[in-house]
């Protein structure tokens, strides 16, 4: 029996699930959101979490520096950018000083298609949404050599047909090539 066990053991060694978990927050706070199964965005919030803790308590007025250093430390022990964690402790601290916990937020996905896995998006619950690029305008079409405005084009293709005329079933599924065809 596994009685007090509160490890989620996601069928990794040790070695392996700390590693894993800490590539993992490092992405999340890279990106400020990714998206994984939902056994691992539970472990992961619990994980990033403590970290983000961690780095708001370095915000705290009247802390030594000696005091931020051990808590940098102690991040880069599971976090080995040290630009992500300059982030962490400059950018996402400051985002969270006036929250008490719950900075993690996990959404709930359809499951994965190729072998039904639940999955979830995980992410900062202050997030900066990330600058959306205006989509490039198409210019204008250029007038075509031809005399003929595309107007008149299109009123040749279409055939006129008569209402007694019969059209075989098929014939309303292709496209017309000229006033003949019907």
């Amino acid at each position: 029996m596994r009685k007090g066990n509160k490890v989620a053991q996601l069928n990794r060694r040790s070695a392996h699930r700390k590693a894993m978990l800490a590539n993992m927050a490092t992405s999340l706070f890279e990106h400020e959101r990714i998206v994984t199964t939902r056994a691992k965005g539970k472990a992961l919030r619990s994980y990033a979490e403590k970290l983000i803790t961690r780095a708001r308590h370095s915000l705290n007025d009247g802390i030594k520096p000696e005091q931020v250093l051990h808590h940098k430390r102690e991040v880069l022990r599971s976090i080995k950018n040290e630009d992500i964690v300059v982030k962490l402790f400059n950018d996402i601290a400051g985002r969270f000083k006036e929250r008490n916990g719950g900075y993690i937020r996990l959404i709930h996905l359809p499951p994965r298609a190729s072998d039904a896995s639940e999955m979830s998006v995980v992410e900062l619950v202050e997030r900066k949404e990330p600058a959306r690029r205006e989509p490039a305008k198409k210019e204008a079409r250029k007038a075509r050599p031809s005399g003929k405005s595309t107007t008149a084009k299109k009123e040749e293709a279409t055939p006129v047909r008569k209402k007694d005329e019969k059209v075989p079933w098929y014939k309303k599924f292709r496209k017309s090539k000229g006033p003949d065809s019907i």
